[in-house]
């Protein structure tokens, strides 16, 4: 098996985790499933923003969007990490 790197790792799993712990918004601005708390590192949340994969929306927003390539790009890491998804 491939070896990742911990930093690599923290980016991965912080996109896992969100995932795995999306929930969904419905008010006027946006009704969307997936969304997850920011309660990640900063630095790593900026990242995956600018890889395309998540939606930060303002500085006091304490909720992210992630978009349907961050999805994709998660269900896979479930995959490599082992991980069981939630059955639908």
């Amino acid at each position: 098996m491939e070896r990742t790197s911990a930093k690599e790792a923290v980016k991965e799993l912080t996109l896992a985790l969100m995932y795995l712990t999306r929930f969904s918004i419905q008010d006027r601005s946006c009704a969307s499933e997936n969304n997850a708390w920011k309660g990640y590192p900063f630095k790593v949340l900026d990242e995956l923003e600018e890889e395309g994969m998540i939606n930060q929306g303002s500085h006091r927003s304490k909720s992210v969007h992630i978009y349907d390539v961050g999805l994709e790009q998660a269900r896979g890491l479930l995959e490599k990490y082992g991980i069981e998804d939630w059955e639908e």
